[in-house]
């Protein structure tokens, strides 16, 4: 699988969402390959997008149409600068992944100087929180190649997410928790509250 990860300040959510919607109605049938996609605003105007394809090659095939070339261009003038762009070709997938049912998302964004050893970590440890939290349904990590990590978590809800936030860890998995975080420095928590869920169509 190949993520690419997009995040920038909104100038026009209102344009935004409705440049989304009309990817998915024109566009989206075209995209080869195509897993699905999560996006949506922070509190503050952030805005968060998680496209899934199956390869990185799926993923240029995709954005190398004139359509969706056309596409970006116009959907580009809804913020307010160019935002980042954080590819992975390795994504991490925990709990079955992405997860539509999502209705809080939260992408947490920090940086690792030991890739490998975090991957080997998340995926021991992904089980054991998913029977601790319930709430917490899926999750997807990526690593980019300068250490950059965001970590995408699904929940059923922000109540559910916070009140499963202050359940006391068994101890074993409170130790595992201390050695993420020597692991990984965190930067900032990107929180939808109103997460936007593109999918392809069944067929």
């Amino acid at each position: 699988m190949f993520v690419q990860l997009i995040i920038g300040r909104v100038a026009d959510a209102d344009a935004l969402r409705s440049a989304l919607a009309r990817w998915r109605t024109d566009l989206a049938p075209g995209a080869t390959g195509w897993l699905g996609t999560t996006a949506g605003l922070t509190d503050d105007g952030t805005f968060v997008c998680l496209a899934r394809f199956s390869s990185p090659a799926a993923a240029r095939q995709s954005s190398d149409r004139v359509d969706q070339h056309q596409w970006w261009m116009s959907t580009a003038k809804t913020l307010h600068a160019e935002p980042a762009f954080h590819d992975c070709d390795r994504p991490l997938t925990l709990l079955g992944g992405a997860s539509e049912r999502a209705g809080f998302v939260q992408v947490v964004e920090g940086r690792t100087a030991a890739p490998e050893r975090l991957r080997e970590l998340l995926d021991h440890t992904s089980e054991q929180l998913g029977a601790l939290r319930p709430d917490l349904i899926g999750g997807v990590v990526t690593v980019t190649d300068d250490g950059t990590v965001h970590r995408v978590n699904y929940f059923t809800s922000e109540v559910d997410a916070r009140l499963g936030e202050r359940k006391p860890e068994p101890p074993g998995l409170r130790a595992q928790r201390a050695r993420h975080d020597e692991l990984v420095s965190t930067d900032r928590y990107l929180d939808l509250t109103d997460p936007w869920h593109l999918a392809p169509a069944l067929t």
